[in-house]
């Protein structure tokens, strides 16, 4: 008989400053942006027009540095641990790939072309729609790793699911937002959506890889200090591509600064389905609360960074697909600390 090691449960060590306040920089970046792009928009449309094959070069530049810190953290050898918490793992990977994307694209034909339509831009209810979907799409690598601390997840499935996730999406990321943009009657240019998977997911995947196995040569310890010293690079190229994206998107928040919280809705109510249907299917299913927790956790929240990424690509910086995403950044903070809160505090009646 084999025995089974159990996992410890592991103390919510605090959010750093930039997590836990991201909403805050994010409304400053909305500020800022709208500020600069008013005062110099020459600027920022010379920056606009900086592409090659339909790929804004300083964008792309700042998305790389903003998510190889992230993608560092994440171990492929970690797969091997799938197994031991197939239940988990099979409702993390139900939710991430059969739920979450269909529901956000019926969320927003409902929200966005039916509830919200005469509120909106006409000519901007495709990209709105189409910067969800993308949102959607690719499952959360690295703040899921906070969330999961927080409520004292399981490390070794947290990491593992993350492993897995990101080893699908470099296969089925492209074919499902094109299923679903397609679905939603909005034009799918292949050639930009596969140059963007090939340039946000897999090369970045890669290199992450090979960077990480020189790090580690060191040996834990230097690869944290490595880490330390790379990780406010990525907050710097997140909020400068916020200050990009806000500039060229000021017109529009100014003519109709209520957009931010109609595009809210339909991804705070997919936060609530999805992360409350992973919780409650875990617990039929009988997998622990410290498994449980970080799966409905990936399952609520997103990968931003891809879907900014990915929406700037394919639909350019004024787009509402592009507004839509950062939508996402937003309000990631808030409502995933809300659901962090709520499986901490229902944690008696789950083990129940």
């Amino acid at each position: 008989m084999s025995a089974v090691i159990e996992s410890p449960r592991v103390s919510a060590a605090p959010m750093s400053v930039f997590e836990r306040y991201l909403t805050v920089w994010v409304f400053l970046c909305i500020v800022v942006g709208i500020a600069l792009g008013q005062l110099f928009p020459a600027a920022f449309q010379a920056v606009g027009r900086l592409e090659v094959a339909k790929v804004n070069i300083p964008v792309g530049v700042l998305i790389w540095v903003m998510i190889i810190p992230m993608l560092l953290r994440v171990d492929f050898a970690a797969l091997a641990q799938v197994k031991n918490h197939w239940r988990g793992i099979g409702v993390t990977l139900f939710i991430n790939w059969a739920v979450k994307p269909f529901s956000m694209a019926f969320l927003a034909w409902f929200f966005v072309r039916q509830v919200f339509a005469g509120s909106l831009p006409a000519d901007q209810l495709d990209s709105y729609v189409a910067g969800l979907i993308l949102l959607a799409a690719a499952p959360c690598t690295a703040m899921v790793f906070v969330w999961s601390r927080l409520t004292g997840g399981d490390p070794v499935f947290t990491l593992s699911q993350v492993a897995l996730n990101d080893a699908i999406m470099v296969f089925a990321f492209a074919p499902i937002v094109g299923l679903l943009l397609g679905l939603s009657a909005i034009t799918v240019p292949w050639d930009t959506l596969i140059t963007s998977v090939a340039l946000y997911i897999v090369l970045p995947v890669i290199f992450a890889q090979v960077l990480r196995k020189q790090l580690l040569k060191g040996g834990p310890a230097a690869f944290e200090r490595a880490m330390h010293r790379i990780g406010p690079w990525s907050i710097a190229a997140l909020l400068l591509t916020l200050v990009l994206l806000f500039a060229f998107q000021g017109e529009a928040i100014i003519k109709q600064p209520l957009v931010i919280a109609m595009l809210a809705v339909p991804i705070l109510i997919q936060v609530v389905l999805n992360s409350g249907l992973a919780y409650w299917l875990n617990r039929k299913l009988g997998e622990k609360h410290n498994i449980a927790c970080p799966s409905a956790l990936i399952g609520a929240s997103n990968f931003f960074e891809l879907a900014v990424a990915a929406a700037i690509s394919l639909f350019g910086f004024h787009s509402g697909a592009a507004l839509a995403t950062v939508v996402g950044v937003l309000i990631e903070v808030p409502i995933m600390l809300a659901v962090v809160k709520v499986v901490n505090s229902s944690r008696g009646w789950y083990e129940s």
